[in-house]
């Protein structure tokens, strides 16, 4: 990849691009993991001029939630670019070699990382890669006269502007010309309506989990916190404030509309649920098929792993021993439970109206402060988007088509490619989020921008063979994917693809 130029002094726009200077081939928006993995990917390919815009400072993964003890629930494998490269120099393995911790990591024989771990590797990555930039914010997407796609970027709050950017206007904004672009905003935390009414609020603190450890001191004050939500971050947080409280005084209920607080799927062939396979059969699938099969699956990605619960009991053991007989920890955990409504009280507490599913009962439950493990959304492409009108083509629900490359489908026939890394859950399902398939999607985009296959990828992925089986009467012939699809993969009028549950929530 050749060097774009150099970070400009503080003050100035950065440019992406010097006048006069040939387009892009790839501008990346948005520097999560996801473009992260493709930043490191083309930066081990010649030819291709690839940049990424990040409106952050600097690159930071779930903050909030970097618990002491939380790990991973993806081996360490499923790292920005192995499973595609395993030479190159942006490896966790290569990470670890630099800082001279290979052999604590080899004795300690962990396969699956600290969360905190991760985080540093990959802010390892973000601050050597020449092709990143930070402190510019991504407004709008518009096609060219040429055919080629134009972004306005601009830079967020502080970074400051010179205007002296190419095509800059006077406030400091400029259009980056590119033959392709990526989008990889990432998701938001989500807050449910009752919730968020309650947290705008100057009463007691109603937060999300993204939040938590920027609170924690607050919370462990509290006489009686609520967790809300069953998944991994609703477990982990319950468990780390269990741990630092004592028994007897623990003050803590934990509610969930789910039926129970469900191990995640993580059998052997369960996971093979988060294949580029199971990726390329899942977009062959009718689009109300896809939206039914998403809300089923859950468990693959919104329980919570088996250690954690575990953990979790073990703990509430220990409270158990160290009361008196008969006498149990202050640790209520009910699932099935509907928060409704969430009220302040004059006492500077907080009341929140319940409904219980099974029972059809309503109740009440006074806290101190909620901590909302109510996961994260997809972030909307639809402002980015604006500037390309109709030309982007869309579902019955009116969702960008996506293709199994990951191209965002065009109707205007223009050469310049948009490309989607975190935004397709609806045509790639569930593992869209994935950190295991983020490295093989970036090879995919790369790939599709290069024109050829600059990385090789594997034909099969799974040992299950997902779709009508083959040979039998009325089933279709298997279909023939392009590189990096997979034989086994759907047989109804599929297409090829690979995508996107290591997201905290």
């Amino acid at each position: 990849m050749r060097d774009l130029p150099p970070s400009p002094a503080p003050g100035s726009v950065p440019l992406l691009v010097d006048p006069g200077e040939e387009p892009l081939d790839l501008l990346g928006i948005g520097v999560g993991p996801a473009n992260l993995a493709l930043a490191a990917l083309a930066d081990g390919l010649s030819g291709l001029r690839v940049a990424c815009v990040e409106e952050r400072p600097a690159f930071r993964w779930h903050p909030g939630l970097l618990i002491e003890g939380a790990t991973l629930q993806v081996p360490f494998l499923a790292d920005l670019v192995t499973l595609v490269d395993p030479t190159s120099r942006w490896s966790f393995l290569n990470w670890l070699r630099e800082r001279g911790r290979l052999f604590p990591f080899y004795f300690a024989e962990r396969f699956h990382i600290p969360r905190v771990e991760y985080e540093a590797y990959c802010r390892w990555v973000a601050g050597r890669l020449p092709n990143l930039r930070f402190g510019l914010r991504a407004e709008e997407v518009r096609r060219e006269p040429d055919g080629l796609l134009a972004v306005r970027i601009a830079p967020t709050a502080g970074a400051g502007a010179s205007g002296d950017g190419a095509g800059a206007s006077g406030d400091g904004a400029g259009w980056v010309r590119a033959r392709n672009v990526v989008l990889g905003i990432g998701t938001a935390p989500h807050l449910p309506a009752a919730l968020r009414r309650a947290a705008e609020g100057d009463g007691a603190p109603v937060l999300h989990s993204a939040e938590y450890l920027c609170h924690r001191e607050r919370l462990l004050g509290a006489p009686h916190v609520t967790v809300i939500g069953s998944g991994q971050s609703g477990a982990e947080v319950l468990l780390d404030l269990l741990r630092r409280r004592p028994a007897g005084r623990e003050g803590l209920h934990w509610l969930t509309r789910s039926p129970a607080f469900a191990p995640m799927e993580y059998s052997k062939l369960g996971l093979e649920h988060f294949t580029p396979d199971y990726t390329r059969y899942f977009h062959g699938l009718p689009e109300a098929t896809r939206d039914a099969l998403v809300a089923r699956q859950w468990q693959l990605h919104k329980a919570v792993d088996h250690d954690t619960l575990a953990a979790l009991h073990e703990e509430l053991y220990h409270h158990d021993l160290a009361l008196p007989d008969e006498e149990w920890p202050r640790v209520v955990l009910t699932p099935g439970v509907e928060v409704r409504a969430v009220e302040s009280l004059a006492s500077g507490r907080l009341r929140l109206d319940l409904h219980h599913a099974e029972q059809g009962a309503d109740s009440s439950l006074v806290t101190d402060a909620v901590v909302a493990a109510t996961g994260y959304r997809e972030r909307s492409v639809e402002a980015l988007l604006a500037g390309l009108g109709k030309a982007v083509r869309r579902d019955a629900a009116g969702r960008p088509v996506i293709g199994a490359d990951y191209r965002i489908e065009l109707s205007d026939g223009a050469p310049g490619g948009l490309f989607s890394a975190g935004a397709e859950r609806h045509t790639h399902g569930v593992g869209t989020p994935d950190l295991g398939l983020m490295a093989h999607r970036a090879a995919r985009v790369l790939n599709a921008v290069a024109g050829r296959e600059r990385y090789p990828l594997p034909t099969r992925t799974a040992f299950t063979s997902f779709g009508a089986v083959e040979g039998a009467t009325g089933a279709a012939p298997p279909a023939a994917g392009p590189v990096g699809g997979s034989l086994p993969g759907p047989r109804r009028g599929t297409v090829s693809g690979p995508t996107g549950p290591d997201v905290p929530g």
